[in-house]
């Protein structure tokens, strides 16, 4: 289905501001809908003939609606939009007509004009039309709650008219805000509350005000009901503002235990200030489980400091007992489980500082390969380069993750480029031939259907000749091979490079909960 703007730009000429006020409308048109009982069609001219597009739609969750079939995208002319055509020709709300039928649903036709205000605050011409549809099959003697719905509607569809609703958006703000149904208050012009739904005293009920709330100043209660005096200041300028038909950014108060969430809407029909509408919400429950999260958190993070911190210990203590040992087979193993401890230790430093358990992986991939070329004892420099970018990993797949890498590269820069002769330990030299160009180590990652696709590329001696890439290697591709196909449940490949050199290949799922023998692609 195609977009608002993609379905103005494709069919009409309307400007972007033109287009951007229906945006800012069709994200604001819910309160209206809700407010009315009602369908609202955002109706644009197509052409100079009578034609309307439907470029946007939103049904009540106050009533039935009066489309089983969406609207969006629909041209149609002819009697059918009369109304329309009118409301946009003279600019005024049409509410003249007789009830016309959907199939077996009988509606009520309105035409509300949308108008987008001059740079010099002057009423502009008219952009489009709203549609207000109300499904008749259930209609009966209205409520005093649908009667104060459909007053305050009709001073909001005046408002569209003027060009002064929906009010702009404050920077930061999320589209999240209280809906009719949470609860509404109704102020008259000296901000005295001259109707509150059951569900907005529900609320006030919660903060501790246990009276009704129809003649109260609420300004004024909320300075009383908030536990922080400047709390209580700032919900109250907010109720004067809208007073002033200013439109004040969402607040909230806590007292008592309990938090509501308020937006304060100016009512200014035809330019006049009558009152506010003020749409309240208990959103108790929300903030503490926002506050349990915070917590847990902040727990997660200390728990992978320490670990970090104690991993760090072990390594030294490691490195320690490498300096006391004298036999040099014991000081190299001892060397290579202090990287590997230090590698793992890489992630938990990450996650001590993440807010969630996942990691950015490039970083700690640059800083473990950057660690392999400082340790390896090789006749020339190494070059390390990456490629690609493995992305936000999940902690349980990093840390596995990590220590394959490590082993890889240490791998590739002290087998592929071995030292000179004079240097060389008991481990066996590979053979092959030589490669041109800089001794360089080249680590790829990319991402294809929830696969994560790695490569550890050297232009060094090859793999030694006979050797067995399921059985043989060091203790160090045994560690691969485990993690790889045990922990990460992937596949791994060691093979001679196309142009000399090795390769090791890594294929990795990232759909962690995906059952035994299934990819997770």
């Amino acid at each position: 289905m195609s977009t608002l703007r993609n379905l103005a730009e494709e069919h009409t000429r309307l400007r972007p501001a033109d287009i951007d006020h229906l945006h800012r409308i069709a994200g604001d048109w819910q309160l209206l809908s809700d407010l009315s009982f009602a369908d609202l069609l955002l109706w644009v001219p197509v052409d100079a003939d009578g034609t309307f597009l439907c470029v946007a739609q939103v049904r009540p969750t106050t009533a039935p609606t009066a489309y089983l079939d969406d609207q969006v995208g629909r041209i149609v002319g002819g009697p059918e939009v009369a109304h329309l055509e009118v409301a946009h020709r003279q600019g005024r709300i049409w509410r003249e007509g007789d009830p016309v039928w959907y199939g077996d649903v009988p509606a009520r036709h309105e035409a509300i004009p949308v108008r987008l205000r001059t740079t010099d605050g002057e009423a502009g011409e008219v952009i489009a039309v709203v549609g207000r549809d109300t499904n008749l099959s259930t209609a009966r003697t209205p409520s005093q709650l649908e009667l104060n719905y459909l007053t305050t509607a009709d001073d909001l569809a005046q408002m569209i008219a003027d060009g002064t609703f929906p009010p702009p958006r404050h920077p930061g703000e999320t589209t999240s805000a209280p809906r009719v149904g949470d609860g509404l208050v109704r102020l008259d012009a000296g901000g005295k509350v001259t109707y509150a739904s059951p569900n907005a005293q529900s609320a006030y009920r919660r903060l501790g005000y246990a009276s009704h709330l129809v003649g109260e100043d609420l300004a004024a209660l909320h300075r009383r009901l908030a536990g922080d005096p400047l709390e209580g200041t700032d919900a109250a300028n907010g109720i004067l503002a809208a007073l002033r038909g200013e439109a004040p950014p969402r607040r909230e108060i806590d007292a008592r235990g309990a938090t509501m969430l308020t937006r304060a809407l100016p009512l200014m029909p035809a330019g006049v200030p009558i009152g506010a509408l003020v749409l309240v919400r208990d959103i108790t429950e929300v903030r503490r489980r926002d506050r349990a999260l915070i917590t847990k958190d902040a727990t997660i993070r200390e728990i992978h400091h320490r670990v970090k911190n104690n991993l760090q210990t072990v390594a030294a203590l490691l490195r320690l007992q490498a300096r006391r040992v004298s036999m040099p087979e014991a000081r190299v193993a001892l060397e290579e489980s202090v990287r590997r401890v230090a590698s793992i230790a890489l992630v938990h430093e990450t996650l001590s500082m993440s807010s969630d358990e996942a990691v950015e992986f490039d970083g700690i991939v640059d800083r473990v390969a950057s660690a392999a070329t400082e340790v390896a004892a090789t006749e020339s420099t190494v070059g390390m380069r990456r490629e690609g970018s493995f992305g936000v990993l999940p902690a349980e797949v990093a840390t596995s993750l990590v220590m394959v890498l490590n082993e890889l590269l240490l791998n590739a820069v002290e087998h592929g480029f071995p030292p000179a002769p004079e240097t060389t330990t008991d481990r066996p030299a590979p053979v092959g031939p030589e490669s041109a160009g800089p001794p360089e180590v080249v680590v790829s990652a990319h991402r294809f259907r929830k696969m994560l696709h790695v490569s550890v590329t050297d232009n060094g001696r090859g793999l030694p000749s006979g050797f067995d890439a399921e059985r043989g290697g060091n203790l160090g591709l045994q560690i691969v091979r485990a993690l790889v196909t045990g922990e990460l449940r992937g596949t791994i490949e060691l093979r001679d490079g196309a142009k000399g050199g090795t390769e090791a290949t890594l294929v990795v799922p990232l759909a962690r909960n995906a059952p035994e023998g299934r990819s997770g692609g």
